[in-house]
């Protein structure tokens, strides 16, 4: 399949600056992808409705490769609390299954839209005051974590996002330290991408007037450019946090995801 030299710069330019963002904060693309493959799949004939649930789809599946170069990194350092990925995921991959498969091919792609600018403006809310989770217990136990990877599984699954805005706040406000809540949450990333990904193939196969290159939900174009690209800059994102003031730094990341949040609202209400 030929691509167009616009869409391969359109998309090659999302990968870099998404990759470059999430070594720099430490978060995942999705917020900023998300809006992105919207529009550009709009200005190919793709309607608003089926495509945000494409963006959403293309954006989890990224997730997989970069989630991949990103754990590496934290593994090594010795970071990433294995007990923890291993007692989330069967949740996490339940949650992603019921939210991927169920819910999101049930609800129309504009209630989808508007849930995700809402989710939006509150994770940019949380950055935007720095706010930090009260330590307040300790991890819950086998049940407990069973729950809380559902959770994170199934929120995921509706936004295309990695699920750090939930598993990170939620292991430091139960005595994990940052700096291994964030490795974890990378770690986790994997399968809540791999399940959800399957989820939307799945779902996504009796779609009618999918654009060309798609595999169920998944644009695999978008997918393609998108993860080498990002791929590529994400270690440089993360050299560049060393020395910048983070607070500032996440207040102006906040700004830019209100507006992307309200041109989501927007969409998702005219639709």
């Amino acid at each position: 399949m030929m691509l167009e030299p616009l869409l391969i710069l359109e998309l090659a330019l999302l990968g870099v600056g998404t990759g470059f963002l999430a070594g720099l904060l430490g978060i995942g693309g999705g917020m900023l992808m998300v809006p992105f493959i919207t529009i550009i799949l709009n200005h190919r004939g793709v309607s608003t409705d089926l495509a945000f649930k494409m963006a959403i789809a293309t954006s989890m599946a990224t997730i997989i490769f970069t989630s991949l170069s990103s754990v590496r990194a934290h593994h090594r350092l010795g970071a990433v609390r294995w007990d923890l990925v291993k007692r989330l995921t069967p949740g996490i991959v339940l949650g992603s299954i019921i939210g991927s498969l169920g819910v999101f091919a049930w609800l129309k792609g504009s209630y989808l839209a508007i849930f995700f600018g809402l989710f939006v403006s509150f994770s940019a809310t949380q950055m935007f005051l720095n706010k930090k989770p009260k330590i307040a217990r300790e991890m819950p136990g086998t049940g407990g974590q069973l729950a809380a990877g559902g959770f994170i599984g199934f929120m995921s699954g509706l936004v295309g996002a990695g699920g750090g805005f939930i598993s990170v706040p939620f292991m430091t406000g139960r005595n994990v330290p940052i700096r291994n809540a964030v490795a974890t949450s990378a770690a986790l990333g994997f399968p809540i991408a791999l399940s959800n990904g399957l989820g939307y193939v799945l779902s996504g196969q009796a779609v009618q007037n999918l654009p060309a290159g798609s595999f169920g939900y998944i644009w695999l174009p978008a997918l393609g450019v998108i993860a080498a690209c990002s791929v590529l800059t994400a270690p440089l994102g993360a050299k560049t946090a060393h020395g910048i003031p983070m607070s500032k730094l996440k207040r102006v990341f906040a700004s830019i995801l209100y507006l992307l949040a309200a041109y989501m609202l927007y969409k998702g209400l005219k639709g």
